[in-house]
């Protein structure tokens, strides 16, 4: 039986740059149509374990489509995971470039698990879903220029923003709810989700937009994708301090917002962030724990799709 292989893929806007774990042969192939396919049919020819590639703000996306779609083993890593791995193992300065090797090595060493990759239509959600955040953030900004601006041209001219934007949110809101209901495994997801007290509709399509991994993982595995699980950082003086660090931000913030509807209306939540303050818990702290029990238990009602009622109390 031979050796599994490990692959790299450095991605650049123009470029893919492909390495095999413990080999010195490299291959180039462009970043379009044409070099995607010449690189998945010669991927495909080596028959590897593991293809390791970073998320590279899109630059990655056909590439991926592609390689699933051939049912290749392909995973997209945590950028910051990998660079931690390579200062680790002295790969690169802090100036230095993640590059092909580096990510087959890391794929060798760590091998992480392979998790579903978006089809076509999940990816689209989830850009509408990345775009309803920044109409929220624009938002929050142009009322807080309004309660600043003195000028009345300058108030109408905020004001008819701010009035665009109500707009645009409220028409992405419904072309969110529009697409959840049109799809049968999405209206089934978001309907068991939502009869998790402190679960809205925005919490909701938030999970299922940005964690297509809920329900297909340990609850160990979810927190530590999602960002919520605690980490050791001793070092010299500093012990016996856990921190929770990576992860997505997207699902931590639609999930710190639940936790803290659940913490007032949520039975189980309640008592569970209520014990811990009464232990001497930093609030900030039983809320984090808190996002972490409920992610766990969403994680669990996807994975035995039960509803809310079947949870024990």
């Amino acid at each position: 039986m031979g050796q599994e292989i490990y692959i790299g893929i450095d991605i650049a806007k123009s470029s893919l740059e492909v390495a095999i774990h413990n080999q010195a042969e490299r291959f180039s192939f462009s970043n379009d149509k044409e070099g995607i396919r010449q690189a998945v049919r010669q991927i495909r020819q080596l028959e590897p374990g593991l293809i390791v590639l970073e998320g590279t703000g899109g630059y990655e996306v056909l590439l991926v489509a592609a390689l699933s779609v051939s049912k290749l083993p392909v995973v997209v890593a945590n950028p910051r995971q990998v660079r931690d791995f390579a200062k680790a193992t002295g790969r690169l300065a802090k100036t230095d470039t993640i590059d092909a090797r580096v990510l087959a090595h890391f794929g060798a060493a760590v091998k992480p698990v392979l998790r579903p990759v978006p089809d076509e239509e999940l990816t689209m959600l989830k850009d509408i879903v990345a775009r309803r955040q920044q109409l929220m953030e624009m938002l929050t900004a142009e009322k807080n220029r309004l309660g600043m601006a003195r000028n009345q041209v300058v108030k109408q001219n905020i004001g008819s923003h701010i009035d665009w934007l109500q707009k645009e949110l409220k028409d992405t809101d419904t072309g969110l709810r529009d697409r959840i209901v049109a799809s049968p495994v999405w209206r089934e997801k978001d309907d068991l989700l939502q009869t998790v007290p402190g679960v809205g509709g925005t919490t909701s399509i938030a999970l299922i937009a940005n964690l297509p991994e809920l329900g297909n993982l340990d609850r160990r595995q979810i927190a530590a994708l999602v960002g919520v699980a605690p980490y050791n950082r001793d070092s010299g003086l500093f012990r016996g301090k856990r921190t929770v660090w990576g992860g997505r931000a997207r699902v931590r913030a639609a999930l710190y917002m639940a936790a803290l509807v659940a913490t007032r209306f949520n039975p189980v939540i309640r008592t569970f962030y209520q014990r811990l303050c009464a232990a001497g818990k930093a609030k900030k702290v039983a809320l984090t724990a808190c996002m972490r029990k409920l992610l766990t238990i969403l994680n669990a009602m996807i994975k035995n799709n039960t509803t809310w009622r079947c949870q024990p109390a």
